[in-house]
């Protein structure tokens, strides 16, 4: 088991990469990472021998949270305000992780994995949505993640891009599963 000094380290640089994701999108700096974090770039790179292997520590973390959280949404007694919970929570990681988006359609080991994961998670919530008759039974969990990735991808460079992707989201929704 690592020294508790390293498991902080771990959990700081962690930290400090998704804020510096989130502003600077994939390439955000590995030394600035590591003076916020307050460690050398050595300890960056003992952690996270590859900027690849930090991006994917950080997209793990949220995409496990985002997973969580369709898990919670799953018994909702409202289907479709569940699905639209989840769509809208995915959405707003999507678009203020800049360059997630981008960095998963570069390796398509790592999209079809993301994709496979969210859309495990996605599926019991969709497959309700349709059973309730809120969305057509038409509509895939794997056709959302694709107009969620759209959606960011077209939002990257608004100046809000996260608040452009929710109002883009909403004006889909509506086009997806009117309200009742």
């Amino acid at each position: 088991m690592p020294r508790s000094d390293a498991r902080r380290n771990y959990a700081r640089i962690l930290e400090v990469a998704e804020a510096e994701v989130a502003a600077h999108g994939a390439d955000a700096s590995l030394e600035q990472i590591a003076r916020t974090a307050g460690v050398g770039s050595a300890t960056v790179r003992r952690h996270f021998p590859t900027r690849r292997a930090l991006l994917d520590a950080v997209f793990r973390g949220q995409i496990d949270a985002l997973t969580a959280r369709a898990g919670e949404l799953a018994g909702s007694p409202d289907p479709r305000a569940a699905l639209l919970d989840w769509l809208t929570a995915l959405t707003t990681y999507a678009a203020t992780a800049r360059g997630l988006a981008t960095a998963l359609v570069r390796d398509s080991s790592a999209a079809h994995a993301c994709s496979a994961t969210m859309t495990a998670a996605g599926d019991p919530l969709v497959r309700r949505a349709a059973e309730a008759g809120v969305v057509g039974a038409e509509v895939t969990t794997a056709d959302l993640i694709a107009l969620v990735t759209g959606i960011v991808l077209a939002t990257e460079n608004d100046p809000d891009p996260a608040g452009e992707a929710q109002r883009l989201l909403g004006l889909a929704v509506r086009g997806i599963s009117p309200g009742r």
